[in-house]
């Protein structure tokens, strides 16, 4: 049996350092992601040196494909086996062609995968989003110098345990722009846990001020050596440029402090098409596929 439990920030202490290891790409690996949006992710266990996360829907266990070293044979059997004492069905998510591929040697034909293309990651060189070099980016170099010129005194500061209550006032107003449909409650709940523990995550934020008032912040974490996952990024739409200059300095900010980095992880685009209009037009490095393996062998 499994003993799964509510993630709480203390668990940080003990997956961290398993997630970091692994190094996977994705942007459900990294316990930021676990801890924030836990009620999307799910509950979590250690077993054998991997950190398990899942969630259960009715009678379907959903679960992050593990992380870990190891050898992950005996984690997958130990998950397969308690879904079978509960009388659960068993779906895997989060998988790269890579994983997919080991699952599939390691239970040939016990597995129906299938692409998730809502949650495939967009994933940028270092480079491509400090720089914004090219003719493909080039709008977005326009809209920068759009915001430099209708906003001269503009400036940015780091975001710290003292002047989250500014984050807090931009979400606000960010959602005066939005529609009651367009409101998702697991964004707030994940939003607020950053701002909560802001520091014992060991994040890193910016804010943006036209001069006169704050327009823009950006927070992420670092995932390992070379990854850095960016969980939210708000703007004011009626601020022409804000999304552009905060996507670039907040790039320029986590690339001088951690040099080792070589890609950012923008995360998924949840299905919307405006959202993946965006993201595609930063000229990802990469689009991370991702896939669901349902168990159709005997449970």
């Amino acid at each position: 049996m499994i003993a799964f439990h509510e993630p709480t920030i203390e668990d940080r202490s003990w997956a961290h350092p398993i997630l970091w290891a692994c190094g996977y790409p994705g942007a459900e690996y990294t316990f930021s992601s676990a801890y924030l949006w836990s009620g999307y992710y799910g509950r979590i266990a250690e077993v054998d040196g991997y950190l398990v996360q899942a969630r259960v829907y009715g009678r379907e266990a959903v679960c992050i494909y593990p992380a870990g070293c190891c050898d992950i044979a005996g984690v997958l059997k130990k998950i397969i086996a308690h879904c079978r004492e509960r009388g659960l069905t068993l779906a895997f998510q989060s998988l790269t062609e890579e994983k997919k591929d080991e699952l599939e040697r390691l239970y040939p034909g016990q597995f129906r995968f299938s692409p998730q293309q809502a949650t495939f990651d967009y994933i940028y060189s270092v480079e491509a989003l400090t720089e914004l070099r090219g003719k493909k980016l080039q709008a977005k170099r326009n809209h920068i110098n759009r915001f430099s010129a209708e906003y001269p005194d503009w400036y940015t500061v780091p975001v710290t345990p003292d002047n989250i209550a500014l984050c807090r006032e931009l979400d606000r107003q960010w959602k005066s722009y939005r529609d009651e449909v367009q409101a998702v409650e697991s964004e707030d709940v994940a939003l607020e846990r950053a701002f909560a523990h802001f520091g014992e995550l060991e994040m890193d934020g910016l804010l943006l001020s036209d001069g006169s008032r704050m327009v823009a912040f950006s927070i992420g974490t670092r995932m390992n050596d070379e990854y850095y996952d960016v969980h939210f990024e708000k703007a004011l739409p009626d601020v022409d440029g804000a999304y552009a200059v905060i996507n670039r300095e907040f790039s320029r900010m986590v690339a001088e402090k951690y040099p080792s980095l070589r890609f950012l992880n923008r995360e998924d685009d949840m299905g919307l098409e405006g959202l993946r209009r965006a993201k595609e037009s930063y000229q990802p490095a990469l689009v991370l596929t991702k896939y669901v393996a349902d168990y159709v062998g005997e449970l």
